[in-house]
Parts: structure tokens; sequence; C-alpha cells
């Protein structure tokens, strides 16, 4: 209190600050209610935030800033400098200036912004009044009101709601990606300033609480008000990105408010992402740049060698400063001469071409129909043009589960009832048939409260119900009273369920619809609707669900007096406790849990008992005494509930389908085959992710082995690895590693050795034991075993963890990594990725307007990476191995030219020639190949995966390419140059004149040139296109029609001193001497290139050779679709609903606070989150599952 006291004594325009040691360290946060001038002086955060790179003011800078990091870019901002320079240069600055101005204005042509968001609208406290302010506008210290299903807009400190006890309910799935719904509470002395706009105006209340920070489960801090202080933690605040959920209003005041709101406190800061080619071209260009300046130090030499002895005579007859009567200096002109002479082995037009491929393969992309979700008018959307060939390269993929693998709906599918099953469809042979959307579903028309979305196809269940079978009505009368789900009624028969888990909506939706409808409930009462008639059962007990348990029970009086207990949860549990009459039953249920799991559904038992009064009573006495136990309550609790929990009947067991997106397992088993390694990163816990797991197909039960990793201390989480690795790859390698000093080693050992493994292995990580494995000692045996472990997934994760599991890999593994995901928490690890992609159609949208690209489905990353990447990455590096060989091939004429034009930097070709030669001549037909090429179509792309494999090798495109590329220019060009000249040196013409001049000689160069570097395109062309054609062959005819008009007499008698080759192409191409020199250049060209290409595909060919002549030869034949059947997972591992559910909800629901009720607030009851235990999430029976295996190329030409 006395700080408090004093902070109010110092001035507000400076002085002492209690919140800070350092200037600019916020090490406390203080904030009064309805008092903004006092909390602006802190320069608190507003609330606007910033995803996009740029805004309106940065663009510029930034982007200028981006787009230098590019070394040519700044090659040639320096060669515009020189070109400036009337001594040295020979050619005019606008000839670089204009190209380099249309590659940064073509990069920089996508912006995204964060306007959207930054635009919604909340009403917030101002002066008395609630007003409407967009977000941006909200303050620090301000109290907002919040409706039902809003967004919160900032970190609040929960006031009051419109539930009792000051209770609200919000829907965290954009922190962590759980849609269950979640408890706040807030303090009783502010829940009973209720929606009293006056009396909320008058809170002055001061919060003390920590600085911001990234922590999403934790908050501390103390409420000043009225001379009292009240404690403040994380079950008080509403965090922003969380939504309200079945409550109709609250207010909360504002603690942190826009980059400082714990959701974005996760989500890192936005990087300038390059692709692997960026990175290697900047290479590329500083190598040729040291090759450019060797040749012009050669060729000044020259120059200065030249002109002292030989040039040196001729001086006097030119009429040059006395300054430039010296060899050296002349050779110091020369230099530079050559130097803007020979920058044209890197172009400027290389990278015009560059960024028009990319953004015409962006507009592929959006234009892409099977990448178009037409139930929500979504498209496919590249947001960015600089990635699209880093697309086929990937080599780890990190995916969220909620929203990206699931669709987030539980269905109830099958069930088991007294050892019969319900929910298959058979054919009129007793044969079982696949249910598919056109399988008539059964007619729930007799309940007039049936839930309309609901579908299921086996009618003989509803006849049961029909026949007033009791076990089968008893059977969903437990799914309608054992649960924790509140009703709400908005209109007559409309029923809407909130649910702690979506299994618990599932199974209680499931007896609505079967005629056992839940209608509502008090703390003492559930009332049902059971086949059109109301029944109201009397709740006595709820016996809560824990990880231990993994059971919930209730205890509830009929309308005849009868005590009933229901039980359901893990098979595993309950079977332990049932009475030995039902061990036959028992065993049949077994076996139909074994069909339920194996088709990876989530497994339920259900049982029940009939109580006898007097032990019930008791019982009861028992349980009051030790509800009110001041030591061991929990475990005295779970001793009673243990108790009477004993010799229960079997009832049945239920079987829910998580339901995937659509094409989920099959993208998965077709990426894995492109050797694509997938981690799933989710905020869910360790049951869920598994069970997810194991319907993506991602787990199997024929594995060698799943190891689970969930040790508290970083010396449990080592041992648990070391002991994971020992495994996997043997004692004798293990011995290795037995020294830490030898561990950085033995990693990169294991690298290679991850090549050699056959054997199947997953890794299942929590999140609080990857904290620890992200700690710099261990961070190498981590990702040593997690690489060699088939499948990862990491659970209980907050954002910022997975975006440091992603910079991990890049760190380590030097590989390009795929972030994905659809929430505000995927948005560290998308921004963190190489490449970023955003799932679209769903509430949040702030993980698209983060990503580089988004869409609607899961099941499309497969054609963006398999298709649209891996042509990218084709094409790309196609199109940048001809570039360079056709631009050495065109410039090192000059360079061979030095040495017999006495290194004057005399040009070869007509200066108009020079100028059109990479923006007319040969700009198009590069262009169309970089365009449309396909070494393989889109069916052979999918059918079969390993052809990504050579991006992910970075075969294409590497250093070796390089200089194979150089090499074979630097051969071109030697023999277009000396060819003609050996021709000319004794050629005549027809007519016995000497046809070795030096116009001519230009000519035979520059269409030798032409039509060679325009043969070699057709033969790098794979797939041929009318644009093709149109553009290899128009240029051919564009050039001669060019060189024709330009050594016209008209044109020489316009402009006689632009145009001085009059008449040398009509002379010296109407030769056939000259023609035959062509002939023979051409043919000796290209015809060494043509052996080796045939002799290494003959002799040596690659997986890409085999499909294309596989393709070639089926052309006639309509090639099939992949065919990736989902497999059935064969399994004996039980799931159950309370792996997905929260402790503390019986207890919240037998007191009444949660009821709308008018009784006052007394007491708080703290909610408490389950613990986790891993160690029975895997059971040991495992069976053999259908995998995906991929046909060969020698299969299908068996066939």
């Amino acid at each position: 209190m006395a700080l408090r006291w004093l902070w109010m004594l110092v001035p507000r325009t400076g002085g002492w600050n209690p919140r800070s040691k350092k200037s600019g360290q916020e090490e406390e946060r203080h904030v009064r209610g309805n008092d903004r001038d006092y909390n602006e002086t802190f320069s608190y955060a507003d609330n606007r935030i910033k995803t996009a790179k740029y805004n309106i003011f940065t663009f510029l800078p930034i982007n200028l800033f981006e787009q230098f990091q590019r070394f040519a870019n700044a090659y040639f901002l320096v060669l515009l400098i020189l070109q400036l320079i009337p001594e040295i240069s020979s050619l005019s600055w606008f000839t670089t200036i204009v190209p380099l101005v249309m590659v940064l204005a073509i990069t920089a042509f996508r912006h995204k912004s964060d306007q959207q968001v930054n635009s919604r609208k909340s009403q917030v406290l101002i002066r008395g009044k609630l007003q409407s302010e967009k977000w941006m506008n909200v303050r620090v210290g301000d109290i907002i009101k919040l409706e039902n299903n809003q967004f919160v807009a900032a970190d609040l400190l929960l006031l009051s709601s419109s539930e009792p006890y000051g209770l609200c309910y919000i829907e965290t799935a954009e922190l962590d990606g759980e849609t269950n719904l979640k408890v706040r509470q807030a303090l009783t002395i502010t829940s009973d300033l209720g929606d009293d706009v006056a009396k909320l105006a008058d809170f002055n209340g001061e919060v003390t609480s920590e600085p911001p920070n990234n922590k999403l489960d934790k908050f501390t801090g103390t409420l000043y008000w009225k001379d009292n202080k009240y404690p403040l933690d994380n079950e008080k605040m509403l965090l922003r990105g969380c939504v309200l959920r079945n409550t109709d209003w609250c207010f909360g005041l504002v603690i942190f408010a826009g980059l400082q709101t714990k959701l974005m406190q996760n989500c890192g800061r936005t990087k300038f992402k390059r692709t692997s080619i960026d990175k290697l071209m900047n290479t590329l260009v500083l190598w040729i740049f040291g090759f450019l300046i060797c040749m012009g130090i050669i060729l000044a030499i020259g120059n200065t060698i030249w002109e002292q002895n030989v040039g040196s005579s001729f001086w006097a007859y030119l009429q040059w400063k006395e300054l430039t009567l010296s060899a050296i200096f002349s050779g110091f002109l020369t230099f530079w001469s050559y130097i803007i002479i020979l920058n044209t082995v890197v172009p400027i037009s290389l990278y015009v071409s560059v960024e028009v491929l990319r953004l015409g393969h962006s507009y592929f992309i959006n234009w892409d129909r099977r990448m178009y979700y037409s139930r929500k008018d979504t498209p496919a959307e590249a947001r960015t043009t600089t990635l699209n060939e880093e697309l086929g390269q990937v080599e780890f993929i990190f995916s969220d589960k909620t929203g990206t693998l699931t669709q987030n709906i539980m269905v109830f599918n099958k069930c088991s009832i007294n050892g019969k099953t319900y929910g298959d469809v058979y054919d009129e042979f007793g044969h079982k048939v696949d249910i598919t959307e056109k399988t008539p579903c059964v007619d729930f028309s007799f309940n007039p409260l049936m839930d309309r979305k609901f579908r299921f196809h086996d009618s003989s269940l509803v006849e049961a119900i029909k026949l007033d079978e009791s076990l089968v009505q008893e059977f969903f009368r437990l799914l309608a009273l054992c649960h924790t789900v509140m009703p709400e009624e908005r209109n007559e028969g409309e029923l809407v369920y909130q649910a702690q888990s979506p299994d618990e909506g599932a199974l209680v939706t499931a007896a609505r619809n079967f005629g056992f409808v839940f209608r509502s409930r008090t703390p003492e009462t559930i009332t049902l609707y059971e086949m059109g008639l109301a029944v109201t059962y009397q709740l006595l007990a709820i016996l809560d669900f824990n990880n231990v348990r993994k059971r919930m029970s209730v205890i509830v009086r009929n309308p005849k007096g009868q005590l009933k207990l229901y039980s359901k949860g893990a098979d595993t549990i309950l079977f332990e406790r049932l009475d030995p009459s039902n061990e036959e039953l028992m065993f049949t249920t077994s076996e139909h849990l074994n069909e339920f799991a194996g088709e990876g559904l989530r497994t339920l038992a259900l049982a029940y008992k009939d109580l006898d009064e007097d032990v019930f009573d008791e019982w009861m006495k028992k349980l009051l005494f030790a509800s009110t136990a001041l030591e061991n309550r929990e475990e005295r609790l779970g001793d009673l509930y243990e108790e009477i929990e004993q010799g229960m009947m079997l009832l049945g067991a239920t079987a829910i389908e998580d339901k995937l997106q659509e094409g989920v397992p099959e993208t998965i088993a077709c990426l894995t085959l492109a050797n694509i390694k997938i981690w799933v990163l989710t905020g869910d816990k360790l049951e869920t992710a598994m069970n997810i797991g194991y319907s993506c197909n991602m787990l199997r039960d024929d594995m060698n082995e799943v190891f689970i990793i969930s040790g508290h201390t970083m010396l449990e989480v080592q041992q648990e690895l070391r002991a994971a690795k020992e495994r996997i790859m043997g004692p004798s390698r293990e011995k290795i590693t037995a020294d830490p000093d030898t561990e950085k080693t033995d990693f990169s050992d294991s690298s290679v050795f991850e090549e050699t493994i056959i054997s199947e292995y997953a890794l299942i990580i929590n999140g609080h034991s990857l904290a620890h494995a992200l700690e710099a000692e261990l961070e190498q045996i981590l990702v040593g075993v997690a690489c060699l472990c088939k499948t990862v997934i990491c659970c209980r994760v907050t954002p910022l963890q997975k975006a440091q599991v992603v910079e991990l890999i890049k760190r380590h593994r030097r590989a390009v990594t795929l972030a994905i995901g659809d929430g505000a928490n995927d948005v560290s690890m998308i921004k963190t990725a190489h490449i970023g992609v955003g799932i679209s159609g769903q509430e949040g949208m702030q993980a698209v307007l983060a990503s580089d690209y988004s869409f609607a489905q899961f099941r499309l990353l497969q054609r963006l990476l398999l298709v649209h990447g891996r042509w990218s990455y084709h094409r790309m590096c196609n199109f940048l191995c001809y570039f360079f060989y056709k631009n050495f091939a065109f410039t090192l004429v000059h360079f061979w030219y030095g040495f017999l034009c006495g290194f004057s930097a005399q040009t070869v070709y007509d200066q108009w020639f020079i100028t059109l030669f990479n923006i007319v001549y040969t700009s198009l037909p590069v262009l169309a190949m970089g365009l449309f090429d396909q070494d393989v179509n889109e069916q052979y792309s999918l059918r079969y995966p390993s052809l990504y494999r050579p991006g992910q090798l970075n075969q294409l495109f590497n250093k070796r390419k390089f200089f194979t590329c150089t090499l074979q220019g630097v051969f071109t060009s030697f023999i277009i140059f000396f060819f003609p000249y050996g021709a000319f040196m004794t050629a005549v013409r027809d007519d016995g004149a000497v046809i070795a001049d030096q116009q001519s000689f230009a000519v035979t160069i520059a269409t030798s040139l032409v039509i060679v570097v325009s043969v070699q395109i057709g033969l790098d062309t794979n797939y041929w296109t009318a644009v093709n054609h149109f553009f290899i062959w128009g240029s051919l005819a564009v050039y001669f029609a060019i060189l024709f008009a330009l050594h016209s007499d008209g044109i020489f008698t316009i402009f006689p001193n632009q145009f001085p080759f009059i008449g040398t192409a009509r002379n010296s191409l109407n030769q056939a001497s000259v023609w035959l020199v062509i002939f023979l250049t051409t043919v000796v060209c290209i015809m060494p290139m043509v052996a080796v290409r045939f002799i290494k595909t003959d002799l040596y060919p690659t997986q890409t050779d085999k499909v294309r002549l596989l393709q070639q030869a089926s052309r006639r034949q309509r090639p099939q679709e992949p065919n990736f059947r989902r497999v059935r997972r064969t399994s004996s591992r039980r799931s159950a609903y309370a792996f997905a559910h929260q402790q503390g909800y019986g207890e919240l629901i037998t007191s009444g606070k949660n009821m709308k009720m008018r009784s006052p607030s007394t007491s708080t009851y703290p909610l408490s989150s389950p613990a986790h235990n891993p160690n029975d999430a895997i059971n040991d029976s495992r069976r053999r599952s259908q995998q995906h295996q991929e046909l060969t190329v020698e299969d299908l030409e068996a066939r």
C-alpha cells in the first residue's frame, strides 16, 4: 500500500518509476480503471496489431532494404552509377535503371494489411457511456462489454457477467486449438457490479500485475479497490483471441492491449523469407562478379601491353588529351569499359524474368480450380510471389491439429449394446456395405426434438428402441444422464448443447435423436424427454472425472424411487469394476471395441448399477465427511468413488468418429512417400493428439515402438530421450554417446545413420518436457531422436514452442520447412518456417494474414507441393541453367574478340543486337519454358511422389549444375566466335570479293548465336505447347525481320548515325558459304550436348526419365488419378471422451454456480486443470495394418 501511495505522489511528467529499473524495461504493470490519463503516463501499447510486413509508411524503405539483400540488385545499382561516367560507358544509363525498377516493382507487388482485424468493433465504456469503438482505439484501463459469440479484443480482467457468481464460458481455439468450453470467474466484489453502467463507470480499482509475457496459462496480479486487495490469477482473465460462449454478456478491464497481449507475444516477429535458390544466386553473383573482374583485369593488362608496344605508334594521329597518353591509364579505363560490356553474364533481364515467372506461378496457384473449395467459396491464394520454387523442396511439414487436420466435429458412429453392434449397413445378402453420402439415413421424424444435422444409417437401432428393449433404452438413458453438458433452449424445441468436450456433445446428441432428450437441469435434478414423455431424475451425486479415474459416474433417483449409478469411461478401467457375471458379455464387447478402435473410432464403455438405499445413505455420510476434510481430500473422495463403483453391470460401448478433414490420411500417406516428414504440433492433450495420429495413419499398431517423452525435469527428459535413441540405434551405437562431449558429433553421424533405419518409430512429447528438450544441452539429442522417427507429435505446446521447434529443425537440419495452421496460435510457427500456409474459411483469419499461401483444406497441400511446387522448382531450375548458358555464350564472344581488336573494348555485335538480344530475341522462349514446361503431367506427379525427391536434394540447380552450364556457355561462345573467324580467313563471296569485313563477321556470329540458343531451348523443353512453338519460331522470325529492317537503306537514310550496318544482312546472308558456316557452327555447338543427354538417359536414367517414358507410352490412354484409399487402422487401443475433459466440472454443476438462479454469491470455487498420465496411453497389443506402397515404374510397365 505504501508503494501505491508513494507512486500517486510522484509527478506524472517524469521522475522515479517503480515499474522499471532500466529505462524502457517494464517489470511491473499498473492499470487503473476508467483513467486514461493515468494509464497513458506509462506509454503502454495501444490495441493495434501488425502481422503484415509493411504499412503505407514503411513499405518503401523496408521493401527496398529487403530487395537489396540480393547482391545482384546491388550489383546493378553499381553498374548504373558506372554508366553515368561518359569516359568509360558505352551504354546508356536508362538501359539499366528501367529493368532495375521493374524488378523492384514486380517483387514488391503484393502487400497485405491487418486493417480487417483492427477495424472490428467493441463496446467501450467512455465517460459513463457505452460507445462502439474500433479495436485499434481500445486502450489499457478501458472497460469493455462483450456479448455472446464475440471475440475478446484484448487481455481483460473479468469484472462481471450475465451468469451467476460472475461465471463466463470461453472457447480458446485461437490460443491452444481446443474448442471445449473453459470457465472463468470474476471476483465476488466485482461481480456485484453486474451490468450497471453507472457502477462500472465509477470503478477505479487499480491492478498491479506481471509485465507482458507469452505464458498463456499463467497470470499473477493484485486488485486494489476500496482499501482492500484481492489476488488475481489466470482463472479471472479473458485473453485476446478467445470467444465468449453461452454467456449473454460480460464486462472486463483491459490489462494488456495490442502487441503486448499474450496472443501477440506468442506470434513472433515477421521475418524476411528468401528461397534457397535466392541465397545460392547471391553466392553465384559474387562468383560471377569475381570472374568478371578477372576477365576485366586480363583484358586491361592486354590493353596496357598493346598500347605500350603497338598503340603508342598511333598516338600522334589521335586527338587525345594529354592525360590519356599513358598505357597504364588506358588499361585502367579499358578495365571499366569491359566491366560494363561484359556485365551481361548476369543481365538484369534475368531478374525481370525471374520475377515474371514467380508471378505467373503464383497466378497458376490462384487459378487452379482443383484447389478451389466450393463449399465455402474459397480459392487457393498465393500471398507472396517469392517462394514458389521453395514449395518443391520441402522436407519437413509442421501441422496444427484442430481445424487443420480435423474438422473438430465428433460424430456418433457405432455402438455395442448387450453384445450386439449397431451402425453398420448390410445388403440383402447380408454383406456389409460401405457407407457413403448416398446411403439412406434413419428416419427420426417420430422425435420432434431431434437434431436435424444428426445422421445414422442403421435403422435396427431405432426399431429396438420402439420395441421397448430395456437394455437399449437404458443405454441411451445413461448417455442422457451421465454428462456435464449444459442445455440452452433458444426457441421452443430448439435445443443447443454447450459441452465441455465435443465427445460429450456427440453422445448427448445421439441420445437426443434416439428419443432420450436431455432437456434441462438444475443442481438437484435432470429432466429428460423419454420417447416424448417428460421424466425428471433427482441428481444425488456426480463422481467427477480425472485423468487417474478415466471415468465419470452419476447417481440418480428415478421417478419410481429406484437408485441408479450410471458410469462411462475407458473400457480397461470399467472392465475391472464389473460384476463377475458380466464375463461373457465383457469378452464380446471387447471384440467389438477392437473393431471400433481398428477403424480409428474413439471408444467408451458404459455400465450401470442398482444401489441399495441403506448402503447409499451410509456412503453419502462418508462422502459429506470426506468432501469437507482439510487434508487428503482428493484421495479420500477417490477411495469413496472406487468403493461404490464396484460390481457394475455392463451395458455396452460407444464409438465416436473425430471427423478428419476430407482426404487427410491419403494426403499424409502421399506426402510421406515423397520423403516429407510431417510433425504435428498441437495444444491439445496427449490422448486427443494420439487419437488423431491413429486416425490419420501417422501412428499405427505395426510400428516397432511409440516413445512418449513426459519427464518433468531436464534429467528425466534426457534419460527418456537417451533410452529412445538406444532402442532405435542399438546399445552399441549408444555407447558412443555415453560421454556428453561426444553428443554433438554423434548427432551428425545419426543423420547419416537415419537413412539405414528400416524399422518405424514414433515420438510423442509433452509441452513441459519439450521445454526442457529445447534447452541447449538437450536440443541436439532431441533432433537426433526425432529425425530417426517416422512420426513426431508434440502436444500441449504453446505457440512460442511451435516456433522454437521449427527454428530448431531449420538450424540443425538446414532443410526447407513448411508450417500449416488455421488459428492465431499458429501464427508464430507460420512466420518462422520457410513457407507458411494458412487454412482459410475458419473463424480466425490471423493465420491467413501471416501466411505465404492459403487455401481451405489440408488435402490441397498435396497438390500445392507435388504439382505446383515441383513444377515451379523444375521450371525455375531449367530456366536458370538455360539463362546462364545463353548469356555466357552471348557475352564471352566479346572476351575472345578482345584479343583481336587491340583490347579496345570494341563490341563485336551491332549495338542494337546487344540491346535486343535479351529483351526481344531470346526473352519469350525462355519465359514460355519457365511458365509452361512439365517434365511429367500432374497425374503422374501425384501418382509418383518420389519424383519430389530431386528438389529436396537440390539436384536440379546447384553449384555443380551452374559450372556445367557456364562451361557449356564458354564452349559455345568459343565455337561461335572461332568457327566463323577461321572460315572467313580464306572465304570469298560468289563474285570473288573478300567476305571478312567486321560487319559481316558480326552478322554471322549473331545469327549463329540466335539459332544455336533457339535449338538449345527446343532440346531443353519437355512439354511443347502452342505458346512454346509460337515464341521459339516466332522469335527467330522476329530476329530476321528486325535484322533486315535495321540494315535497310530506308532506316539508314532517316538515322544515318544510329544504324551504320547498311545492307550488311542483305549482302552477307545471301551467300551459301555464310549459311554453311552457320550450319556447321550450330551442329558443333549442339551435338555434344545431344550425345551426352542420350547416353545419360539410356545408361543412367533417373526416376523422372522412367516416368516420362511411361507417360509417353500411355499417352493414348487416360492416366488414372492417384488412388490412395483410406487405410483403416487395426488397433486394440482404446480412447475415450474423458481425455478431452476437464476435472472439476461435476462440482461446478452440483454447486449450482453455473445455473441461472438468484441465490447470492458467497464463495469462489477454483477450477483445477487435469494432470497428464501418459503411461496408459499405449496398449501393448498390436496388429498389422495395411500400408500405402508406391507402385514402381517397372510394375506399371509390366502391367
